[in-house]
């Protein structure tokens, strides 16, 4: 397929908002040593930012999509049964990744953090997948709407590298591993624009993607709710993982206003 001049713009901008998670990552130079105290602000403020993304972003982007499609009521119904649909395969994927309950004390935490930070890179891969559709889209239509859209996502996906970065970091003390699991989360992004270009551009419509938006964000209530705040409680800096869990939650519709 033809490799026009807006096709690799729009490719280009969905490349950069992606790899703006990496700089998230950068937290990790920051860090000097291990603190329970830090890993359960950090976890706290992951579960924020999912929840605030599923609530402010996802579902009512889906939501948006699917009314647009099938009409205000039924759009409501559908935005709802896709939301329950990404629960389920969160669920059911929850159960295929390596839990260490029969492990107890410190190699507990240790294991349990680095599941939380592999799930965390599932988490955000699947919502930068479609991401990158739409930033590939808005920026192939119109450079100044693609250019807003990549600073936007830009802005919220650098919290959503540090909820990756951290757990890693901390379960393995490789600096190394942090980037690459960040770095496959946010390249995501782009692999869903290069899918856009190569395959999808005929059936992208409103029920597809508002589907896909609503299912991620089924996903990512899953997640923040079964594991990342129970695991930033287990610490035992509960309100420590409170204070997080709101900052994350106000941060990321503030990351819109550049938008």
């Amino acid at each position: 397929m033809f490799l026009d001049d807006n096709s690799l713009r729009a490719l280009l901008l969905s490349f950069i908002a992606g790899m703006s998670t990496l700089l998230g990552a950068f937290i990790v130079f920051t860090v000097k040593k291990r603190s329970e105290r830090l890993v359960s602000g950090a976890l706290g403020f992951a579960g924020g930012i999912m929840i605030s993304v599923s609530f402010s972003d996802l579902l009512p982007t889906g939501n948006e999509l699917l009314q647009n499609y099938a009409g205000e009521k039924f759009g409501l119904i559908l935005g709802t049964f896709f939301l329950l649909i990404g629960v389920l395969i969160a669920a059911g994927l929850d159960r295929f990744v390596p839990h260490a309950e029969e492990i107890s004390g410190e190699q507990y935490k240790h294991q349990n953090l680095f599941r939380v930070g592999f799930v965390s890179t599932l988490a955000i891969g699947l919502h930068n997948f479609p991401e990158g559709i739409a930033t590939f889209m808005a920026g192939y239509s119109d450079i100044a709407l693609g250019l807003s859209i990549t600073v936007a996502i830009a802005m919220h996906n650098i919290p959503e590298g540090i909820s990756v970065a951290i757990p890693i970091y901390y379960s393995t003390g490789d600096v190394k591993k942090a980037f690459k699991y960040t770095f496959l989360s946010g390249i995501a992004e782009p692999v869903g624009a290069l899918l856009a270009f190569l395959i999808l551009r005929p059936f992208i419509n409103d029920i597809t993607l508002g589907a896909i938006f609503a299912i991620i964000s089924g996903i990512m209530l899953y997640i923040a709710i079964e594991e990342l705040i129970p695991s930033s409680r287990q610490y035992g800096y509960m309100k420590t993982s409170l204070v997080f869990i709101f900052l994350g939650i106000v941060l990321m519709p503030l990351t819109h206003i550049v938008g």
